[in-house]
């Protein structure tokens, strides 16, 4: 069997944000590494891209030709081992490869949070358990980023020859990292923002999920208190104008700044006093580990993926998505006290510091090189 490794996701943008130090591992390995997804993004450490229509929904009749491509893909190449990640990304392809099992190949599922979870509604679980619990067992290695869903997966008896947990996707602490005080206020003598700012940011995508509203609402709580205080929201969606509406009706639009798609975080963090997420679920948020890995506190909803990151009262506040008061209360308290703010931000960044990218690397790395070389036992 050629040493040939295929990664597959919904779009190829999840690749070049959460995957390429795995892709470069395997082509520092030797390995030809392809990858197949929605998109035609030219990704570094790629030997052959695929452009399948894969879609989100999975009632689209576009997800039946994708699965007809993959396993054109997987039939027209002799893979050792095959990675999928988002949900119907690995759906699809867990469908498309569990003949090529019997061959020698190796199917891999990181779940990046199951859709079934603690307080999930009783039709996510309807929907999403039993789908995920079938295809386990068409799955050698399935990979859970946070301790709820690894549970999960081991208390349900998910039938995949392999369950393991890795620490999310891993954050780069040399491109986000703490700055100084003296460092912050000269960052911010090139901005329009003043030293008196207190500055919250969230990047997400505008959707239900993300409950930005929640934290408008929050924000209009404390104008009064916090009249410098400003909302900063990164990201697009077809809810932001929404948002914008409620900033307005609220009379907090001067405090709020919708800054569309950023490539540049690692930049606009280090401004900021806080974090804040309103999202409703998360498996292990990249935003939420961003914030601290640049020695922010933290203010956000009560889910898994907040739960794993945030400790209350340690560092950053954790509310329920409808406290509205709740959450107002903890922006004037990290909005009125420097000490708090900094005490809280040297335990984000201790807590991160096994999030590492190259922890995470390493932790993947092993996963992996059991496969190549076949030293694999079945069980968890």
């Amino acid at each position: 069997m050629s040493n040939k490794v295929l990664f597959c996701a919904t779009v190829d943008f999840h690749f070049s944000s959460f995957h390429l130090p795995v892709l470069e591992w395997f082509k520092q390995q030797n390995w030809e590494v392809h990858v197949a997804a929605q998109g035609d993004m030219d990704l570094p450490f790629v030997d052959k891209k695929y452009n399948i229509p894969i879609e989100r929904s999975p009632f689209r009749r576009e997800n039946i030709e994708a699965y007809r491509q993959l396993k054109t893909i997987i039939e027209q190449n002799d893979y050792r081992i095959i990675h999928s990640h988002t949900p119907m990304g690995g759906v699809l392809t867990r469908l498309a490869a569990r003949g090529f099992r019997k061959k020698g190949t190796k199917v891999i599922y990181t779940a990046h949070g199951f859709h079934f979870c603690k307080g999930s509604s009783l039709l996510n679980w309807m929907l999403y358990y039993p789908i995920e619990k079938s295809l386990a067992r068409i799955t050698d290695c399935l990979i859970t980023i946070n301790n709820e869903d690894y549970r999960l997966a081991v208390n349900h008896m998910f039938k995949a020859q392999q369950i393991e947990r890795v620490n999310g996707v891993g954050i780069n602490t040399e491109r986000y990292r703490p700055v100084t005080s003296a460092e912050k206020m000269q960052l911010r003598q090139g901005t329009r923002y003043g030293l008196d700012d207190f500055l919250m940011f969230y990047a997400a995508e505008f959707n239900r999920n993300k409950n930005h509203q929640l934290l408008i609402r929050s924000l209009a709580g404390v104008k009064d208190q916090l009249p410098r205080a400003k909302l900063l929201f990164a990201g697009r969606g077809d809810l932001q104008e929404e948002c914008r509406q409620l900033a307005i009706q609220l009379d907090v639009e001067h405090m709020v700044e919708f800054l569309g798609y950023r490539n540049d975080i690692e930049k606009l963090l280090p401004l900021c006093d806080a974090a804040v997420s309103g999202s409703l679920r998360e498996g292990l948020p990249v935003n939420i580990m961003e914030a601290m890995a640049c020695g922010l506190p933290v203010i956000a909803t009560r889910n898994r993926g907040h739960l794993e990151l945030v400790k209350d009262h340690e560092n950053g506040f954790i509310v329920d998505s409808e406290e509205v008061n709740e959450l107002s209360k903890h922006i004037l308290a990290l909005g009125l006290s420097f000490d708090l703010r900094h005490r809280m931000g040297l335990q984000s960044a201790e807590y991160i510091r096994k999030y590492d990218l190259k922890q995470v690397v390493e932790q993947l790395n092993l996963i992996y090189s059991r496969y190549m070389t076949g030293a694999v036992q079945n069980g968890t």
